[in-house]
């Protein structure tokens, strides 16, 4: 009888302190929501207030919209070559930077050259890159400047004749980046631009086909556009999430990444995991 009466009582405790680090579990979870949340509302506050210079600066989906191939441009050696001299063959990858960037256009051009390190198609074999600089004051030295290093680090024969660094005049350009949806803005005070970061896939037509948002990019979805490419397939619209370089901070004067939905996106998705934590913990703390 006293046996069973100590079995009862043991059993209470372990119950007891059952429920308690169930609480206090419950409860660090309900402050982590919380602190969650009140980053989210952040957020989406932030994401909502658009900087003077980030105004009207984005990536438009111009899905199998024409390149104009007769624009002229300056490659890395200073000759005047056409767009056109690119295309007909083979797919291009484009990239739209500048060359003097502080933030995120290495970031893109490294990013693009992890990827394009991971797909077996080789660069001049089976498709071009053309890299163009938004900035009408860069020179060919500049695009020399920045080959000589990313094809070097690519590595593979051909690459040399098959990934081109251009520069150009204002008309030039604007032209080019209008036909691809790609627009940015020009920052006088700091003499930089603001842009959203990505690449687009042509057809050997010189068709828009497929865009990739961002600085890291998947090497066998390239892979697929430019197979898709090739055969002058144009892709699906795909969900923009967009990097934004840059926003100048006069107090600190230093520049800063705009994260736009992604920062959304994240908080969301840590509001909803964490969210589904607690249910589930209280739902067991219950049932225990």
């Amino acid at each position: 009888m006293v046996f069973a009466r100590f079995g009862t009582t043991l059993y209470e405790r372990r119950g007891r302190w059952t429920e308690i680090i169930c609480r206090v579990r419950f409860g660090a979870l309900l402050g982590i929501f919380l602190l969650s949340f009140a980053g989210y509302a952040l957020a989406l506050d932030n994401a909502s207030v658009v900087p003077p210079q980030l105004r009207g600066v984005g990536i438009d989906q111009r899905l199998n919209n024409q390149v104009p191939l007769d624009l002229k441009f300056r490659d890395e050696t200073g000759q005047t070559v056409t767009l056109g001299s690119y295309f007909g063959k083979r797919p291009v990858i484009l990239s739209l930077v500048y060359y003097s960037c502080p933030m995120l256009c290495p970031m893109t051009e490294d990013g693009l050259l992890n990827a394009l390190r991971l797909v077996s198609f080789n660069i001049g074999e089976q498709y071009e890159v053309v890299t163009v600089s938004i900035d009408p004051e860069e020179t060919p030295e500049m695009a020399l400047g920045k080959k000589a290093v990313y094809v070097g680090l690519y590595g593979r024969p051909g690459a040399k004749q098959g990934w081109h660094f251009l520069v150009g005049d204002e008309p030039a350009i604007r032209a080019l980046t209008d036909s691809v949806g790609f627009h940015y803005n020009y920052i006088p005070e700091t003499k930089q631009y603001a842009h959203a970061t990505g690449i687009i896939v042509l057809t050997p037509q010189g068709k828009v086909s497929r865009y990739f948002y961002g600085i890291s990019f998947p090497s066998r979805d390239i892979r697929l556009a430019l197979e898709e490419a090739s055969n002058g397939k144009i892709g699906n619209v795909v969900d923009a999430v967009l990097l934004y370089c840059c926003q100048y901070d006069p107090a600190t004067g230093k520049y800063s990444v705009v994260i736009s939905r992604l920062l959304k996106i994240a908080a969301a998705i840590t509001v909803v995991t964490i969210g589904t934590l607690i249910f589930g913990l209280s739902r067991g703390g219950h049932q225990g």
